[in-house]
């Protein structure tokens, strides 16, 4: 889930002001030296069909995509995040662009308190303090249904008290000792200072109070903000999203999904976090293609190209722009939804999600569709790139492509699959029969919901139907843009309406970007808020569980085999993020595997007179 100029114009302006030439798309400068300069503006492309639509830094179900995520990020600092450490060359949760400092753990781990950055004000001029993060806790808590990031007995389960010691320090005290490592890389950094001197209203026009201190006052406020939330058209012209402490503000949020940031003028975090471009466009595609025109012509100076043109990389390189893929700390599978009214008794049998699974080549889909961007998924934790959370077992994939084992496992559980669709022969619940809730004559049939707007993801779609089709198992594949997806692909029962879908992708990608520790209590665990297809399993909640315990790997790896095994999901190959093209003259591009961003790192350089030498910041 995704990243993000304006008209050639704009373009032709900028290339004033920086010193570079555009004419044609071409940028006169290389990738490196230069004088940098301040100010211009960057064009971001979005993610194809990807449309940011939710502002409110508490996600709804449905709203968790990671480009809704970034743009918060700029307007509202977060308590802690993956950002990159330069000097060390890796991933940490706190530094300067987040607002908590380095959390302290105490009492055997059952105690955690998170120091906030002093002298940070709102851009009204109210200082940022440790009241505006228990005013978010108050409204997730009593709201947490609603918040998309919910997971049964995680955050805010699992603190029995928060505690406010002064205007720059909170203490959590929480029901158990945890695993240090993952209550701060999955727990604390779902924390979002709110602004609840602006905020904390019950109606609009009402009185600001402490209402968020009572449940029933929490659940008014909360529903005041949810509803301008829902309100895409007015993000630009609401008063409530002016009130930020990040070093950006919105300039504007158009309903097709571009949005416009510029500098907060008024912020007062660390100077190294001041923005250096004066505006920054996040633009939206409906397709690959169109984007790759615009990004052919030099109408984004941040975009990417489709896996399937790496080839001619080399034009855009000729062209001034460097290539290069953003590779994510991701998983990207297919949700089945257990629940579906129809196919939930077929999913929920182990031997056909294993058959499937042997149907799926992702080799040959990482190496000739994605051309070589793409990896195979083995399980929830990422194969690339290594990390300690991954075991040897965790590297082998369980599932090799064999439509012969796939014909084997589900003859030898009733099934006919010779001469078109698979039927089940023989129903019952023995151990050579179809299953519980499988009647005679069941078709194996099987509809897919797929994101559209990418040719890789189409061409993948219909190699997984072909190859499904050899073993007997018929898929219809129908594609929607990525939010149709995501809002279409909800946790339900089987008496809910709009409960008959039975398989999901929108992983073009990554389906799942993980924080730091990889763990699955947000995706596999029962009732987790993207848990969206209804997957449970007792063994795999314990096991998820001893994760966010035990100060070691071995819970980690245990959870990483047994749902490798288990398939809650059908793994797909995990493509890069996108393959990014950037303009040579604009510097300072982090890619984060976590797929965040930090425009206020960018810069513009600009060609140096002849005879001085240009340096890069």
């Amino acid at each position: 889930m995704r990243a993000l100029k304006a008209a050639v114009a704009a373009g032709l302006a900028l290339a004033a002001l920086t010193g570079c030439t555009r004419e044609g798309g071409r940028v006169d400068m290389g990738p490196t030296g230069g004088t940098p300069v301040e100010g211009g503006t960057a064009t971001m492309a979005l993610p194809p069909a990807a449309t940011p639509n939710w502002i409110f830094p508490i996600g709804a179900p449905g709203y968790g995509a990671s480009y809704n995520y970034g743009i918060q990020s700029l307007l509202f600092m977060p308590v802690y995040d993956a950002v990159q450490d330069r000097r060390k060359g890796e991933l940490t949760t706190h530094g300067p662009s987040t607002l908590g400092l380095e959390p302290a753990y105490s009492d055997g781990n059952r105690t955690v308190t998170v120091p906030l950055r002093k002298g940070v004000k709102w851009s009204d001029g109210t200082p940022v303090t440790a009241r505006d993060l228990e005013f978010w806790f108050n409204l997730v808590k009593a709201n947490k249904a609603s918040w998309g990031n919910y997971s049964v007995g995680t955050m805010p389960d699992n603190v029995k008290r928060f505690e406010t010691l002064d205007d720059h320090t909170v203490r959590l005290r929480l029901s158990r000792a945890y695993n240090p490592d993952w209550f701060t890389a999955n727990q604390l950094t779902l924390m979002r200072a709110l602004p609840q001197h602006a905020w904390s209203a019950t109606s609009d026009g009402g009185e600001v109070g402490d209402f968020d201190r009572t449940k029933k006052g929490a659940e008014a406020v909360f529903a005041r903000l949810t509803r301008h939330a829902k309100s895409l058209g007015s993000y630009g012209s609401d008063p409530l999203w002016k009130t930020v402490n990040g070093p950006w503000k919105l300039a504007g949020w158009r309903d097709n999904g571009q949005v416009t940031i510029v500098p907060n003028e008024k912020f007062t975090g660390p100077r190294s976090q001041r923005p250096h471009l004066d505006k920054v466009v996040f633009k939206p595609f409906t397709t690959a293609d169109s984007e790759y025109n615009v990004l052919r012509s030099g109408g984004v100076d941040y975009g990417y190209i489709p896996p399937s043109v790496m080839a001619q990389k080399e034009k855009f390189e000729d062209k001034g722009y460097r290539v290069d893929p953003w590779e994510g700390w991701a998983a990207t599978y297919i949700v089945y939804n257990f629940n579906s009214t129809h196919a939930g008794p077929l999913l929920r049998r182990l031997y056909v999600r294993q058959a499937m699974q042997h149907l799926v080549d992702q080799k040959a889909m990482s190496e000739v569709i994605w051309q070589g961007s793409a990896t195979p998924t083995l399980g929830p934790v990422p194969v690339t790139p290594k990390s300690q959370y991954l075991s040897p077992a965790m590297e082998r994939n369980q599932y090799p492509f064999s439509v012969a084992r796939a014909k084997a496992l589900l003859e030898a559980h009733g099934w006919r699959t010779g001469g078109g669709t698979a039927r089940c022969e023989r129903p019952g619940t023995g151990p050579d029969e179809c299953g519980a809730g499988i009647a005679k004559g069941t078709p194996l049939k099987l509809t897919l919901l797929s994101q559209s707007g990418s040719t890789e993801t189409t061409n993948m779609m219909q190699e997984l139907k072909s190859s499904l089709s050899k073993a007997g198992i018929e898929l219809t594949v129908r594609q929607q843009p990525l939010n149709s997806v995501l809002g279409n692909s909800v946790p339900c029962t089987a008496k809910d309406p709009g409960c008959d879908w039975d398989m999901s992708f929108f992983g073009t990608a990554g389906s799942w970007y993980y924080p730091l520790n990889p763990s699955g209590e947000q995706l596999f665990s029962t009732g987790a808020s993207a848990n969206f297809g209804n997957y449970s399993d007792k063994r795999a909640d314990r096991i998820i569980r001893a994760v966010q315990y035990a100060p070691d790997m071995k819970s980690v790896h245990a959870y990483g085999e047994y749902l490798a095994e288990q398939l809650p999901v059908m793994w797909m190959p995990n493509p890069a993020y996108q393959v990014s093209v950037i303009r040579n003259d604009l510097r300072g591009v982090e890619q984060n595997p976590t797929v965040t961003f930090a425009p206020q790192d960018w810069y513009y350089v600009k060609k140096a007179p002849r005879g001085e030498k240009g340096g890069a910041k």
